[in-house]
């Protein structure tokens, strides 16, 4: 065995270390990342290009074993199945930073898999396994142009932190997970609590530091355990052919791709792209039998060109705005009659219907915690935000299955971008949905602007509302750069960036980049940052016109609930023996009541009158006596000195003779027998002897 190691160091006394050469030694690269006790393998293997494909068929897989924190997997059947939501956010970090730096025309199958097989609950595996995918990549033989780094950024006391454990990322206000190349951002995603633009900055400078050492190191690594890349049949275009291509649309497409309605611009090009196959594929059919493919591919760098060009050297886009200007926005919230809230919020032909669903706490989402901060267990998701894309909302037809990586990755980033603006302890589990009406730009910001209208409209208590906004970028090999303000779906596919930033009016809460190119500085992504803060300002301002703040009370079609405290050692009584008082609670009033271990009990009722009776039942059987408190009590016997009246259920006091009237009583029974009810003030509670001392006397003279 040749085993090859390297360590690198994040900060005193805080590092990673790498080797390669001892697990999974078939796979065409295999890394393993350690940082404390927590393990991650990474592998990189590829394979021929399938016939006929004309993309490059990357896959990025990350499954985390619940081995690895010794635990079993949750249900029936003990054996992981389909990726959590983690995984899946996890697996598209890791590619979306690796993808730009495989050549172009490169259509092998390749395949990267990370597997958590260590896990120590303080240090989180998903960065680990973005380096070691880079890693594995570099050692390969597969043509790569990195290696990249990979790193989270926290922010605990105004001081970054590379890497932080689950107890450091639980005191800080920033969660940014950074990649790329030295000194270029490749990729950024994560959510923070309102930090300025210049916050942001700093810590990509910050992260970059790590980056470099990063890349520096794998790159030792590879000296010392490297492959030789092989060369790759890569499928490009002709030249011949894209200078046909080019010399047949010349003067044909320009005015087609300024067409400002998408589908109308789409039927224009596709008519040109059409005639000119049927002209040019004679010319071509003896060189090569895919002909109409590569015909078609370079039409579309054609278009592409095209649309660059009229960006910039023309700052033309293709529905007439300007670089800095928004598309129309409109906004309505209350649009659903019967949902606890809703909101339609629309900009240019992308449009977002969010819809608010308030549940209790038994509508939370469990989920299993392998690495989290809270240790390995049970958790619980209060807020869920939910992305759906259907087929028509960009004019297709599709296949309806599962939720894809893409809904589940735009859902994430909106809710984490909002998750921290509603209110500390709010009793309800919060769900909201967006469907994807319309979609050409930027659909999952839309999502945080109509999610932020939609719960001040169901009347959820949020701190400040939050808009997004997306900015791109189309630049040259000459240095010119034109950042453009809610891009277009043209602009993302044919442009080079697409930079989500969400915020409040005073910070950023949420944000994330892509690049189709291999990094952007990082005083050109606070440029960017800049215009996407102004941009927001006058989203917001649209925002405030629709609704302003939320409504004073929830939908009267959402459940009302309630949260009381209760002293803990009464949880017991309350719930009685095999859960009878309970039930028979719930039973009586319709509600459902929650129990905490804290003491703090919730009720859940579908209307005032339900959770009123809930409430008082509670309270019957949990209340502790009050010193100087009237009560109406019952007499559960009579004794020579007294009688003992229950005041609350289950705790009786004693009402000695001499407090039974304002004259001398000559025996208990002239005032009182068993199971008569007379009103009574609490005098003294001797809690070390569990005594109440009762007075008559003293209540009478209240009342």
């Amino acid at each position: 065995m040749n085993i090859e190691s390297i360590k690198i160091e994040l900060s005193p006394g805080r590092e990673i270390t790498l080797e390669t050469g001892k697990l999974a030694r078939l796979a065409g690269g295999s890394v393993t990342v350690t940082q404390g006790e927590t393990v991650v393998l990474s592998t990189a293997c590829h394979g021929p290009p399938r016939p006929g494909v004309d993309f490059f068929p990357l896959q990025v897989d990350y499954r985390e074993k619940f081995s690895a924190a010794g635990m079993f997997p949750g249900g029936f059947i003990k054996r992981e199945g389909r990726p959590s939501e983690k995984e899946v956010l996890t697996m598209r970090m890791t590619d979306r930073p690796l993808r730009p730096l495989f050549p172009e025309g490169f259509f092998d199958e390749v395949q990267i898999m990370g597997s958590l097989l260590s896990a120590d609950g303080s240090n989180e595996a998903d960065v680990l396994s973005m380096l070691g995918a880079s890693a594995a990549l570099t050692i390969s033989d597969i043509p790569f142009a990195g290696p990249t780094g990979a790193v989270r950024v926290g922010r605990v006391n105004g001081e970054f932190i590379a890497n932080p454990t689950h107890e450091e990322m639980a005191e800080s206000d920033l969660d940014l997970v950074y990649a790329g190349i030295e000194g270029k951002v490749i990729m950024i995603e994560g959510c923070a609590d309102e930090i300025s633009e210049e916050v942001l900055r700093d810590s990509l400078i910050f992260a970059d530091q790590i980056v470099t050492k990063q890349c520096a190191a794998l790159r030792e690594l590879a000296a010392k355990a490297g492959k030789s890349k092989y060369q790759p049949n890569l499928r490009l275009v002709p030249d011949q052919m894209l200078e046909a291509v080019e010399n047949y649309c010349q003067g044909k497409i320009e005015d087609p791709c300024l067409i400002v309605d998408k589908q109308q611009r789409s039927q224009a090009l596709s008519v040109i792209r059409d005639q000119m196959v049927e002209e040019l594929s004679p010319r071509f059919a003896s060189d090569n039998e895919d002909e109409t493919a590569l015909l078609n591919s370079a039409f579309d760098k054609t278009v592409e060109k095209t649309i660059r060009k009229l960006i910039l050297e023309q700052r033309q886009r293709s529905d007439g705005r300007q670089p800095d200007q928004l598309r129309q926005i409109n906004c309505e919230a209350g649009l659903l009659p019967r949902t606890h809230g809703s909101a339609l919020f629309t900009r240019g032909e992308t449009q977002s219907l969010v819809t608010i669903t308030l549940g209790s706490e038994s509508d939370a989402q469990g989920y299993d915690i392998i690495t989290g901060g809270e240790g390995a267990g049970a958790g619980k998701k209060h807020f869920l935000l939910h992305y759906n894309f259907p087929p028509y909302s960009v004019g297709e037809v599709g296949r309806i299955m599962g939720v894809n990586r893409r809904e589940i990755g735009h859902g994430a980033l909106a809710e984490k971008s909002i998750a921290s603006m509603l209110p500390d302890d709010y009793p309800y589990t919060v769900r909201c949905v967006s469907d994807i009406l319309g979609s050409n730009g930027s659909s999952s910001m839309a999502s945080v602007c109509g999610t932020s209208l939609a719960l001040m409209d169901a009347g959820v208590p949020l701190k400040k509302p939050v808009a997004g906004i997306s900015v791109g970028m189309v630049d040259n090999e000459q240095g010119d750069r034109v950042f453009l303000t809610d891009i277009l779906g043209s602009e993302d596919h044919f442009g080079d960036m697409d930079f989500k930033l969400a915020g409040t009016p005073d910070g950023i809460t949420g944000f994330q980049l892509d690049l189709k190119v291999g990094g952007i500085d990082i005083e050109g992504l606070y440029e960017a940052m800049k215009i996407n803060r102004e941009a927001r300002e006058k989203i917001h301002q649209v925002m405030a016109d629709c609704i302003a703040e939320p409504r004073p009370e929830i939908s009267r079609h959402a459940p009302r609930i309630e949260s009381i405290k209760i002293n803990p050692e009464k949880i017991g009584g309350l719930i009685g023996p095999g859960g009878k008082n309970i039930r028979a609670i719930c039973e009586l009033s319709g509600a459902q009541v929650d129990i905490e271990e804290d003491g703090t009990v919730k009720i859940f009722a579908s209307d005032s009158e339900s959770l009123e009776l809930a409430r008082k039942e509670v309270e019957k059987v949990t209340a502790e006596a009050e010193v100087g408190k009237i009560y109406r009590g019952v007499v559960k016997s009579v004794k020579e000195f007294g009688a003992f009246v229950e005041i609350l259920p289950g705790l009786e006091g004693l009402l000695h003779i001499s407090e039974m009237a304002d004259y001398r009583v000559e025996k208990p029974e002239d005032i009182c027998k068993i199971g008569d009810y007379v009103s009574v003030k609490v005098l003294e509670i001797d809690e070390d002897r569990g005594r109440v001392r009762l007075s008559r006397k003293a209540a009478l003279e209240e009342m």
